[in-house]
């Protein structure tokens, strides 16, 4: 089971439990995080706070990447990822997540949006 984010059943400065004052509300639910990874393109809408909806992607086949020098965008294909300094773990996996490497047709590119909340996967060409 996944908890309430908000903590509604804190202790008092003695240690003794408090009890919640309500119920916890639909936009406060926990979920798991959505890992992009490379594959044929899913998209998964979430509902939020406030009647909104969020996209997340679940797996990406393509990247829109950016040319510093020439300033176009491009979408290419995503080959592999070659480094995640968010997670070591993330690194072997292949998940997509902001600031990682990732191996294109036109070469290396960092990511810069939050694929796993943007539900698209936007990168900048390195040189």
């Amino acid at each position: 089971m996944i908890k309430p984010t908000k903590n509604l059943t804190k202790r008092k400065a003695t240690g003794g439990r408090r009890i919640a004052y309500r119920g916890s509300r639909a936009y406060e639910k926990s979920r798991y995080a959505i890992e992009s990874v490379k594959g044929e393109n899913k998209v998964v809408t979430k509902n939020v706070r406030g009647g909104g909806i969020k996209k997340g992607l679940k797996s990406a086949e393509f990247a829109n990447v950016v040319d510093p020098s020439t300033k176009k965008t491009e979408k290419t294909r995503i080959l592999k990822v070659i480094k995640n300094p968010a997670n070591r773990d993330y690194e072997r996996r292949g998940v997509i997540t902001k600031g990682c490497i990732l191996e294109t047709e036109k070469g290396k590119a960092i990511v810069s949006s939050r694929p796993g909340q943007d539900g698209v996967v936007n990168a900048i060409l390195q040189k």
